[in-house]
């Protein structure tokens, strides 16, 4: 048996349940959680805004996992009791979206989407390396960052914060745009050139492309406005629906505006790369226990860059 944080519809508060181990099939593992990281999605869960992405329910949440393989599936080579896994899911194919995921002390991985965790890399820092890592990074390879790049970051958020440490690893010259002042020292401290409040006061600096990891209607048209002419805009943060946006803008300055959503394997294995030479994602550890609190403290907006579960090794 184990025990885990069960959603079984939105408005209603996560269920502590004790269910059987589940036994892994054909191209499986079964993993023993080590730590599981919260994210916003699950607090769209939770208010119905965006349930429609869980495959099943009720369901185990928790999307960003990783852990010790415990048990093999039939056929599954390659790996071995004992490794040290993170489960890059790819889309909405994941772990707490199509079955039962990290907010639970055991869950079943598919050896499709298992990367390996480097021996420098602790539990707590590979679970955010997945979902939260693999978007940030996603969207930074749509606005092709890189060496000579000059990229505008909005939002120093757990996703933000992260990228712009990515960004500045993978050789960009890297601005953001955050209105809580109380984290510019941390992105100051990574690196980060200059902050501001809005898109619009960096309209000087030309960039090559924004990320928008907030996604406050405001933000994006504010970004569009502010790109240099010909230049990148990725959409990453839902924090509104709608965002009115100056097409003017959009077409006379022949600005590109893309959309980004998650990650992709690679993605996933990047982050982790980017973690064995020091890149280290802000992230808080909070025991099983503390799970409901810990989504009610994310979203009351307390909580500076990423809270993880940590489990203890059995």
């Amino acid at each position: 048996m184990f025990r885990g944080w069960q959603f079984t519809a939105p408005h209603q508060p996560l269920e502590l349940v004790e269910k059987p181990e589940p036994a892994p099939g054909p191209g499986q593992v079964l993993i023993a959680t080590r730590a599981a990281g919260l994210c916003h999605s699950d607090i769209g869960f939770l208010e119905g805004n965006i349930d429609w992405m869980l495959a099943v329910r009720p369901i185990i949440l928790g999307h960003e996992c990783a852990g010790e393989i415990v048990q093999l599936g039939p056929g599954v080579e390659d790996w071995k009791v004992g490794d040290r896994v993170a489960v890059a899911g790819l889309g909405l194919d994941a772990p707490g979206l199509v079955a039962d995921g990290g907010f639970g002390e055991k869950f079943v991985g598919k050896v499709e989407q298992l990367v390996r965790i480097p021996e420098s890399v602790d539990y707590v820092q590979a679970a955010a390396a997945t979902d939260a890592g693999q978007t940030a990074r996603k969207a930074l390879r749509l606005a092709e960052v890189g060496p000579g790049r000059r990229v505008g970051i909005i939002g120093l958020g757990g996703l933000g914060l992260t990228a712009a440490k990515m960004a500045v690893m993978l050789g960009a010259e890297v601005l953001a745009v955050e209105i809580n002042e109380s984290v510019w020292p941390f992105a100051q401290e990574a690196g980060v050139k200059r902050i501001v409040s809005t898109p619009q006061e960096l309209a000087d600096e030309e960039l090559d492309a924004f990320v928008d990891y907030a996604g406050f209607g405001v933000t994006t048209a504010g970004a569009i406005e502010a790109v240099k002419h010909g230049g990148i805009v990725v959409q990453v943060g839902m924090g509104r629906k709608e965002a009115t946006i100056d097409t003017t803008q959009l077409v006379s300055r022949e600005v590109i505006l893309r959309g980004s959503l998650g990650g992709s394997y690679a993605d996933t294995e990047d982050v982790l790369r980017l973690m064995g030479e020091g890149l280290r994602v802000t992230a808080t550890e909070i025991e099983f226990e503390e799970v409901p609190e810990g989504l009610a403290r994310l979203e009351r907006g307390e909580v500076n860059g990423r809270l993880v579960i940590g489990y203890p090794a059995t």
